[in-house]
């Protein structure tokens, strides 16, 4: 069994390589796609059994109203056209962050796509959406009170988004930026932290493999 279980990823430098290459974010975020497909597909290949990947942070409702609506259409699309894929490669689907500021048909979208990959068992992958892990830990506080149990590490970490998934072997973060941006903070706390020069786009099978070896 592959040693690594868990690998979380910050998808950094979509809009920088679309600037540079196409004038575009947009354009580079639908580049980076491709890299997601290229890193799941390789995930299969070596056994890893979670795939964390940071989508969209709470941070990111800054960014220009052009750009979100373009980035969730973008997920919409992806998550429609692959459902059978992700089903057929025995993919399990996983939201984590907080999902009330997404339209109707989004969040309906995203429920779909858990519920029909419920039951499949070889790689799990958890989509990091509306998430901030500072929210995360204060949801997961909010929690233990409203339970009314000790607060504890444990209990702490049985309250948040990613209470059922093992804490991530090794972080990847491209684009050439040397921050966690208040991504899995609490979950990081042991984990083998890699930053990549590369960005997302331009990031490659023999790279993912080359850090996982």
């Amino acid at each position: 069994m592959n040693p690594v279980e868990h690998v979380a990823i910050i998808m950094d430098g979509n809009g920088r390589w679309g600037l540079k290459h196409k004038k575009s974010r947009n354009l580079g975020h639908r580049a980076g796609l491709k890299t997601v497909e290229i890193v799941i597909k390789e995930s299969l290949k070596l056994k890893i059994k979670y795939l964390t990947l940071y989508t969209f942070s709470t941070e990111n409702w800054k960014r220009p109203k052009k750009e979100i609506n373009f980035l969730f259409n973008l997920l919409e699309d992806f998550l429609l056209k692959k459902i059978n894929s992700l089903i057929d490669n025995g993919i399990k689907l996983k939201i984590i962050g907080d999902k009330k500021l997404f339209t109707q048909k989004l969040k309906k979208i995203l429920k779909n796509s858990e519920s029909k990959t419920s039951l499949n068992t070889k790689l799990q992958i958890n989509l990091a959406l509306n998430y901030g892990s500072k929210n995360e830990i204060i949801h997961s506080i909010k929690e233990i009170n409203k339970k009314k149990i000790k607060l504890s590490e444990k209990n702490i970490k049985m309250n948040l988004f990613t209470k059922d998934i093992p804490e991530p072997d090794i972080l990847i973060r491209t684009g050439d930026t040397k921050r966690l941006s208040n991504f899995l903070l609490w979950q990081l706390a042991y984990t083998e932290i890699f930053f990549e020069k590369k960005l997302w786009p331009d990031f490659k099978a023999n790279d993912y493999t080359k850090i996982l070896k």
